[in-house]
């Protein structure tokens, strides 16, 4: 892992559907068993040059995800490498079987990518807006769950899973991030990263409100509270042991996702805080709603995942402490 962090925050000239296909567009150029999967959303992922370039390397399955991902892994036991995307609702929920049984318990090597996580669904609605990905996810054995972060990591975790063996899920923001990772950063799966050391509190999150958490940190740091901050990036598997040892240093933890928090990133550390490090814990995220229709900036105040609410709660973990 090599870890560079930009000095100012802000939102990236590019989006991540584009460092999608054009990571994409490299490793087939070295890869020749790439192959792409798509339910209809060609343009919407952006993902025309992938098949002007190589035709017969992309399949167009329709708006049918369940069968996407039967034909993935079927390709897959052709020794192909296949990278299926669609919506994250439908990248879970509505093919949930298909991916437990042709994919996972056949042992098959398939990567689905699910966009527009959470809030980011936007305009789309509650039909849209996966609150729920990666709790179902988190059931499938032997599943990687990973929520990149902005472009650069999410280029570095393309290309790692391109010669991985196994079923992986990328919840993928669709347009453009803030950027956190300066070019260059590499990024170990399954080890989560400390942006900002701190001996108060630990604030865990994971894409979309990584730098809203970012932010609440800085300003807790105003009011001298010392806030630690970890990108947990894989949901599955999470990394125990820095999580375990946040908790032993800073005595409190505060989860913050874009996701419902029932079985989502709150959820997976709370499991490992019970069995190993007991501490007080509070969870900022969806509290079992559905979805809406809205902007993304009124769906975060709307769901209480603004900077506000994580101070709020931080300073509540940290009054709890002993």
């Amino acid at each position: 892992m090599n870890i560079k962090l930009v000095k100012n925050r802000e939102k990236d000239i590019n989006m991540m559907r584009d460092a999608y296909c054009n990571t994409l567009l490299e490793l087939a150029e070295e890869n020749e068993n790439i192959v792409v999967l798509d339910a209809d959303l060609m343009s919407s992922m952006g993902m025309k040059p992938f098949l002007k370039k190589h035709p017969d390397r992309t399949f167009n399955c329709g708006v049918a995800e369940a069968n996407m991902v039967g034909i993935a892994s079927g390709l897959s036991a052709t020794g192909k490498v296949p990278y299926a995307h669609t919506f994250g609702p439908f990248a879970s929920r509505r093919c949930y079987d298909q991916i437990f049984i042709s994919g996972a318990y056949a042992k098959s090597n398939i990567r689905i990518i699910g966009s527009d996580p959470g809030i980011t669904a936007a305009y789309n609605g509650g039909t849209h807006m996966p609150f729920e990905d990666m709790g179902i996810w988190r059931n499938i054995p032997e599943a990687t769950i990973m929520e990149p972060t902005d472009c650069v990591m999410l280029k570095d975790l393309i290309r790692q899973t391109s010669d991985l063996y196994g079923v992986f899920y990328i919840r993928l923001l669709r347009k453009q991030p803030i950027r956190i990772y300066e070019n260059g950063s590499t990024f170990d799966i399954g080890k989560g990263v400390t942006l900002k050391e701190g001996t108060d509190v630990t604030l865990i999150s994971s894409g979309y409100l990584l730098n809203e958490t970012l932010d609440a940190a800085e300003q807790m740091e105003d009011e001298g509270i010392s806030a630690r901050v970890i990108n947990i990036f894989t949901g599955k598997p999470i990394d125990k042991d820095l999580i375990i040892e946040s908790a032993k240093e800073t005595g409190a933890i505060v989860t913050v996702e874009n996701h419902n928090i029932i079985n989502g990133l709150g959820s997976a550390v709370a499991e490992v805080l019970v069995e190993n490090e007991l501490v007080p814990m509070e969870r900022i995220g969806v509290n079992d709603r559905f979805g809406q229709v809205g902007q993304v900036e009124y769906l975060q105040k709307e769901y209480e995942m603004m900077a506000e609410d994580i101070i709020k709660n931080a300073k509540k973990v940290v009054g709890r402490k002993r």
